[in-house]
């Protein structure tokens, strides 16, 4: 597979939810994580780099990690996501104590990649045949006019035990996205018969077909998105530097991309399971659902 795709990991979150470093932390039997499962779908899908994005201060306990798993059969790279505004040509000050969103994230390694590439989240898990999907679309369909994302149904997606965020797309008969829309609060509501999907906004609850294609941060990109996400970042910086909690999301980045006719986004979908770690209480569901995948013998009982 020339010019082999790149796997670009989002490693850098506070974990505030789950309450540790969750990027760290052991699923496996092995003490696996759940980077170390994407990682070897992505290996096994033909991608030829990982980049991690990380704060600066992981990067020891990072290499400690994952050197040993990876030399040899990988190449891979770290990328820093912090608060200096200047390496983007931003001279403003501003005061935070989160970093600026997934999209921020991403364009913090736009000096570590040269090839089409994939986004994930570092904690989520999301199995061989969307990596398989990814890496055949990204070899043999991306352009800078045609870049994708995985279609999760969000009913496929949810935890029981409190909200989540997701990019609900609108997707066109041709399975193109129309647009996406981060919602920040979508969660179950009821019981029984009477469960269902909803989503917050404003202070309203609106209902959300538990079949609403969603991404979970599955995005298949060329470099060439790099500059639009700049551009948009200086924009952003200069309308939100007084609000501590705004956050640059990847969607806005695809969705303006959309808008303004410069790329098409191919809406791969999938019904698959997807599992995370969102709430502490989510990590034994995680363990047992990886126990099950390594007694159907779909992973090794050791990855590395």
């Amino acid at each position: 597979m020339l010019n082999k795709p790149t796997l670009v990991i989002l490693a850098a979150g506070m974990a505030s939810r789950y309450g540790s470093l969750k990027q760290m932390d052991s699923f496996g039997p092995h003490g696996e994580t759940i980077i170390d499962f994407s990682i070897y779908d992505a290996i096994r899908a033909g991608f030829g780099k990982v980049v991690f994005i990380i704060r600066e201060e992981f990067l020891e306990r990072m290499r400690d990690v994952f050197a040993s798993k990876l030399d040899g059969r990988i190449e891979y790279d770290f990328a820093f996501q912090d608060f200096d505004l200047t390496k983007f040509g931003i001279d403003r000050k501003v005061e935070r104590t989160k970093p600026w969103g997934t999209a921020h994230a991403v364009l913090s390694a736009r000096n570590n990649v040269s090839t089409p590439f994939c986004v994930i989240n570092a904690d989520d898990f999301y199995g061989q045949d969307a990596f398989e999907k990814m890496a055949k679309f990204l070899t043999t369909e991306v352009s800078d006019e045609k870049m994708s994302l995985m279609g999760f149904e969000v009913g496929n997606t949810m935890s029981d035990y409190g909200y989540v965020s997701r990019g609900v797309c609108e997707v066109s008969e041709a399975g193109n996205m129309i647009s996406v829309t981060e919602r920040t609060k979508i969660y179950y509501q009821g019981d029984g018969k009477q469960k269902k999907v909803v989503f917050e906004e404003n202070g309203e609850t609106f209902d959300l077909d538990v079949k609403s294609p969603v991404s979970m941060n599955f995005w298949g990109f060329t470099p060439k998105v790099f500059e639009k996400a700049e551009d948009m970042f200086h924009d952003f910086v200069e309308k939100n530097w007084e609000d501590p909690k705004s956050e640059f999301f990847i969607p806005s980045v695809a969705d303006q991309l959309v808008k303004d006719n410069e790329a098409n986004f191919k809406v791969i979908p999938t019904s698959a399971k997807w599992f995370g770690v969102t709430y502490p209480e989510d990590k034994p569901i995680v363990e047992k659902s990886i126990s099950k995948l390594i007694a159907d013998g779909v992973y090794p009982e050791k990855l590395f």
